[in-house]
């Protein structure tokens, strides 16, 4: 990982145009092609970024980041470099879900139906370059669809699968491939986000899943 902390001035066209006026911010470099560019206020999202697969083009004075198969480009104007270190990170670790989380994955991979239409798992973790996807199953009409997972689905959540489906969705096999965020409860802005992206999101209880009680009543006959 290069961590570049310089003055400098970025400059993102593609989708839209936006300016980063010249000031001193924080650039980070992953291994993965991840750029992030920071600054040090508005708390742990960067101000701008790009995606891996990405190519980097170093000059010294700029930096030019390419976004694959796309016309998104990320260019840095290095005016005065302050700090330019690189560390290597060694082998990276998984995050391990807490118990509530793995324990909702291992019951949904054994009873997908359970998310509310017949699903087939395919497979748990499903790697991605941005991460592994809780659950990745098919429909009944044989369709994919990307299952994550989550105690409590925040807008993060949303933010998280809407990275998988969008690597996911590269592969033109897997193109039309759905993503649903599961969780024991899920934020209102949550649901929002969600809905606006297409996602479908769903409320699932444990102790329903596994069979500790009955679901609770929500039809009354007269």
């Amino acid at each position: 990982m290069r961590l570049l902390v310089a003055r400098c001035e970025v400059r993102y066209t593609g989708r839209l145009n936006a300016v980063l006026p010249e000031a001193v911010r924080l650039i980070i470099l992953k291994a993965d092609g991840s750029v992030l560019v920071h600054d040090d206020a508005g708390g742990y999202k960067p101000l701008n970024w790009m995606t891996a697969p990405t190519v980097v083009e170093d000059d010294a004075h700029r930096l030019v980041v390419r976004k694959a198969k796309t016309e998104d480009v990320l260019e840095i104007r290095l005016v005065e470099v302050l700090s330019d270190v690189v560390h290597d990170m060694g082998e990276s670790a998984a995050l391990q879900k807490d118990g509530v989380e793995r324990d909702l994955q291992e019951a949904l991979a054994a009873s997908p139906a359970a998310l509310g239409e017949e699903l087939v798992l395919v497979k748990r973790e499903w790697p991605t370059d941005v991460g592994p996807v809780d659950l990745m199953c098919k429909d009944a009409s044989g369709e994919w669809v990307a299952v994550e997972i989550k105690r409590v689905g925040t807008i993060e959540a949303v933010e998280q699968l809407t990275r998988y489906l969008g690597f996911i969705r590269a592969d033109p096999a897997k193109a039309r491939c759905r993503g649903i965020l599961a969780a024991q409860a899920i934020k209102p802005q949550a649901v929002a986000l969600a809905q606006s992206r297409g996602l479908r999101c769903v409320e699932v209880d444990l102790a329903v899943l596994r069979g500790d009680r009955e679901p609770d009543l929500t039809l009354f006959a007269a």
